[in-house]
């Protein structure tokens, strides 16, 4: 009989999002979701693999949280001898094409020991998912690849050590029905509860898998807490942005009329946007402490993702 009531309780958990980065992360980057992730990237990239590790990723469910929330992305070591990067996001980020390339060149070069010994440099994947179609991209599909390759002679690749993926999930709506492996695990990460998926599941072993383990997270109270403060940073963070924007364009005005026009918007736009990100980030921060004090969190946990003093926090 209890058997049966916990059954149907976790029948009628509202799962979390995985499109949201800190489960994205946890769904995919913890060991015991081999099989899971080898069956997505499989799908990224197109080949079969023989075997994943994710031992090297953090474990955001352990009480005792070493690295900051915002470390979210996924490493995996693919058949003993190449690195993939496997990273969500979710808000637009400035410069985010040069964030892929710096990311890829940090795990390509983290194997690089003293001396230069480029022996030890492994092929590098880096594969971005975001929730938001990308400007420099807008003529191109869903899923893009990227390689070194000559100018001339498009089909001489300079190293296979680079590849680059970029997947923008909003595209997936304009495919006109075509479905492919990548696509329904896209549908998967957009809602996992839908009618389409369902359909899919009956095919792909790995995906009813991850859906039952997104249904054990999301009963977990830690992962519940970590998922509404995350959700919470990523409005405050969209909420900053246009705040900044509209009081460095005040701002701007006002030192314009002192400076010139064209050169006192400039600057004051800048510094407007400055000092109200400032301002908004610490106020997300506070929030982000009282919220997880009222939900009784360990005051330690708190100083480790906030980064506010204990005298800040007994303060709210």
């Amino acid at each position: 009989m209890e058997e049966k009531s916990i059954l149907n309780q976790r029948e009628n958990t509202k799962l979390l999002s995985p499109k949201l980065d800190i489960i994205f992360q946890a769904l995919f980057g913890e060991i015991g979701s081999e099989r899971i992730t080898k069956k997505f990237l499989e799908a990224i990239l197109d080949k079969t693999l023989e075997e994943i590790d994710l031992s090297g990723n953090i474990v955001l469910r352990r009480e005792n949280i070493e690295d900051k929330m915002g470390v979210l992305d996924i490493l995996v070591k693919i058949n003993k001898e190449e690195y993939c990067n496997l990273e969500m996001q979710l808000i637009e980020k400035d410069k985010l094409l040069e964030r892929i390339l710096y990311y890829w060149a940090r795990i390509y070069t983290k194997n690089l020991k003293s001396g230069k010994d480029y022996a030890n440099l492994k092929k590098t994947i880096e594969v971005l998912i975001v929730n938001f179609e990308i400007n420099e991209l807008k003529e191109l599909e869903y899923h893009s690849r990227w390689k070194i390759i000559e100018e001339k002679n498009r089909k001489l690749v300079l190293t296979e050590d680079l590849e680059i993926h970029i997947i923008e999930i909003p595209k997936i709506y304009k495919l006109d029905g075509k479905e492919e492996e990548l696509t329904k695990w896209l549908y998967f990460i957009e809602n996992p509860e839908s009618k389409k998926v369902e359909e899919y599941m009956k095919e792909n072993n790995e995906m009813k898998e991850a859906k039952e383990k997104l249904k054990v997270m999301s009963e977990d109270e830690r992962m519940q807490i970590l998922a509404e403060l995350r959700e919470k940073a990523i409005r405050d963070e969209k909420a900053i942005k246009r705040f900044a924007i509209r009081e460095g364009l005040e701002e701007g005005k006002k030192q314009g009329i002192k400076q010139g026009i064209k050169q006192g918007i400039k600057q004051g736009i800048k510094q407007g946007m400055k000092d109200g990100i400032n301002k908004g980030k610490k106020q997300e921060k506070k929030d982000i402490a009282k919220k997880m004090k009222e939900k009784g969190v360990n005051i330690k946990l708190i100083q480790e993702i906030t980064e506010l003093t204990e005298e800040e926090i007994n303060l709210l």
